[in-house]
């Protein structure tokens, strides 16, 4: 997997305020230099405490803007949410502050995943006890390889900023083919107004990576057999080549 060896911050020089990690209080002390922790305010004020790497090769030491776009998104969009009906898997957890709200605030059965690191594993479930949850699952898997389940059963699949490493595309979609062709849990869902059967796909980022690379993702998309589907202001709709998928990428 490509490393990025830089300051993840500069990325976010041009962006408009509201595109922001909005942060509240101050940044507590650490045991460790490694890292840094600190309350972040989420859609619906609520806070939640996160401590993140100070520096990490893989990018997940810190909070994305995505991560709060898609937290106030799944707050207008929340009726596939309610009730703990379905089982949910995020991609790409990083510091698992996505997953964390989401549990705290609509009580869902959620997993988070992340690439084969061991130190990202337990910061998350360091994050989990800090804002007195239990600890969250946990899948440690690389894009592109084989999957540690060979039976997914997941209905929802969410990610939140997954797109920086473009290199990277075709191994995430092959992930995905995976997780919605395989798996087991088919039955129907109502997301942002539409019909969609599960699993199903949803995913947020806030422009951080140029059109050209956006249209590569979606052409990859297509290329592998999805349709994709325009729907509303930086929201897709991508769906499986069989019956049985629907895919919604939120953005």
């Amino acid at each position: 997997m490509d490393i990025a060896f830089f300051s993840p911050s500069s990325l976010f020089e041009s962006e408009e305020d509201d595109d922001k990690q909005q942060v509240q209080g101050e940044v507590n002390e650490s045991s460790s230099d490694l890292y840094i922790q600190r309350n972040h305010t989420f859609p619906g004020q609520k806070d939640i405490c996160i401590r993140e790497f100070s520096f990490h090769c893989l990018n997940a030491n810190l909070l994305w803007p995505g991560t709060f776009a898609f937290s106030e998104w799944l707050l207008q969009n929340n009726s596939f949410l309610q009730g703990n009906r379905h089982r949910i898997l995020e991609l790409g957890s990083g510091t698992g502050a996505l997953a964390i709200f989401l549990r705290t605030t609509f009580g869902v059965d959620i997993t988070t995943s992340d690439y084969d690191d061991g130190e990202i594993e337990e910061n998350i479930a360091h994050n989990c006890r800090v804002n007195e949850i239990e600890v969250l699952p946990h899948i440690r898997h690389t894009w592109g390889e084989t999957f540690p389940r060979e039976h997914p059963d997941w209905d929802v699949i969410i990610a939140s900023d997954i797109l920086l490493y473009v290199k990277q595309y075709l191994n995430l979609i092959k992930t995905l083919r995976f997780l919605l062709l395989e798996g087991s849990r088919a039955r129907e869902m109502r997301i942002a107004g539409k019909e969609v059967r599960c699993p199903v796909f949803v995913m947020s980022w806030r422009r951080r990576i140029g059109k050209k690379d956006e249209d590569l993702f979606f052409g990859e998309c297509q290329r592998a057999g999805f349709v994709v589907e325009h729907v509303g202001s930086r929201v897709y709709v991508i769906s499986s080549p069989t019956p049985k998928t629907v895919v919604v990428v939120e953005s």
